[in-house]
């Protein structure tokens, strides 16, 4: 167990903390918003700043940048963006060793964060990591860097502090807010009702991803599956989980490029209600894949990187895990299809989707998702929140 969960220290709530935290993406920023509620509830006069989405913003986050400028994934993909970031990091450091917090939060956005995060440490600022970098699962060597970046991560994932417990960085097991906000059975009726889309029929929910790059790489795919299917299934009907405008954009481009544009309802947000009203989902690989197994539909899920991402990984053998798939991840074994780079195309994901719909273990499988569901059901908030406010307890008792 971490020092954090055998000790416990005395606090003053009632001090203004000065909290920094700095998300970046959607998925981040609702972690970051529950989790500023859940410290207020315990610091009520603590202050909040950083780089935050609409979600921390309304939480009461001072917003110093919005999240979409850190939106960028890929080893590669990065490199045009690399100037803008390297200004921004640059900019942020300086403000905070000019005006020091009381502890640096940094809410997934792994890349950003922990090339920040030493820098911060040095010079005596707590720094918390919440939501793990994939260590275990590839460039296992940077739990070394982590070690030296962060005082505290706060793991969503149960495998995950186990592998941070054998290399002596500590961490702390939180669970997964999402397993707390959603319900254990999940009934499409009333989602469909919600979206006002019929009730009866087959549904398959599309979820090419949350940012500009992934959608790129994955909607053409997605919409020729989506006329893959409908020659061989017309009764099919899909609906469109839209993470932005500039998402919606790209995908309509591209349903529209396969003639499809017309049978795809397309929602705004709402990736909950349309994973809910579906009988199964196509998406991209992601926070996505955690949810789909929350609502507990049978998926398909995909995942492409760039020419050089993807050369570098496999050249030099830098993933370790066996899957990349959330519920495949948690199960232990693959319990959903999983297709990257060159296997993402409509030949291999729409048979892959009808044998989700046809699936004759349905049973089975919804029984394994839902011991997921409950494994991962803690509090997640409420117990992050409480490992902050002990490591400032902490920190103060100890000066």
């Amino acid at each position: 167990m971490s020092p954090l969960e055998l000790d416990r220290f005395e606090i003053d709530s009632q001090a203004p903390w000065r909290i920094v935290l700095v998300a970046g993406e959607l998925s981040g920023d609702n972690l970051g918003g529950q989790l500023i509620e859940a410290l207020r509830e315990r610091l009520p006069n603590a202050r909040f700043a950083g780089v935050a989405g609409p979600r921390m913003v309304a939480a009461g986050c001072d917003a110093w940048e919005r999240i979409e400028s850190l939106s960028v994934m890929g080893l590669f993909e990065i490199l045009p963006h690399l100037p803008r970031l390297l200004r921004l990091r640059r900019n942020l450091l300086d403000r905070l060793l000019a005006d020091p917090p009381d502890v640096y939060i940094g809410v997934d956005a792994k890349e950003f964060n922990l090339r920040l995060m030493p820098r911060l440490k040095a010079q005596g600022i707590p720094t918390v990591q919440y939501v793990s970098p994939q260590v275990w699962a590839w460039r296992q060597g940077r739990v070394r860097t982590i070690g030296r970046a962060v005082d505290l991560v706060l793991c969503l994932l149960p495998f995950e502090k186990s592998f941070y417990d054998a290399h002596a960085v500590a961490a702390v097991y939180v669970g997964h807010p999402a397993a707390d906000r959603i319900e254990l059975d999940v009934d499409p009726l009333p989602a469909r009702r919600a979206l006002g889309v019929a009730e009866a029929g087959q549904y398959v929910a599309l979820l090419p991803g949350s940012r500009q790059g992934e959608v790129s790489r994955l909607g053409a795919d997605f919409a020729a599956t989506v006329a893959w299917l409908r020659e061989r299934r017309p009764g099919l009907q899909f609906l469109a989980a839209m993470a932005s405008s500039q998402v919606r954009q790209l995908f309509e481009a591209a349903l529209a490029h396969a003639q499809v544009l017309s049978h795809v309802h397309l929602f705004d947000g709402q990736s909950h209600q349309v994973m809910a009203a579906s009988d199964a989902v196509l998406l991209a690989s992601g926070t996505a894949t955690l949810e789909a197994t929350l609502v507990k539909r049978p998926m398909v899920v995909a995942y492409r990187l760039g020419v050089l991402t993807s050369f570098l990984l496999r050249r030099l053998g830098l993933f370790k895990a066996p899957f990349f798939a959330h519920p495949n991840l948690l199960a232990g074994r693959a319990v959903v299809p999983e297709f990257f780079n060159e296997q993402v195309h409509a030949e291999v994901l729409g048979p892959a989707i009808l044998q989700q719909l046809d699936r004759e273990d349905r049973a089975e499988l919804l029984h394994i998702f839902a011991q997921i569901h409950r494994s991962l059901r803690r509090d997640a908030s409420a117990r992050a929140a409480e490992a902050i406010v002990q490591l400032l307890a902490r920190r103060h008792a100890t000066k």
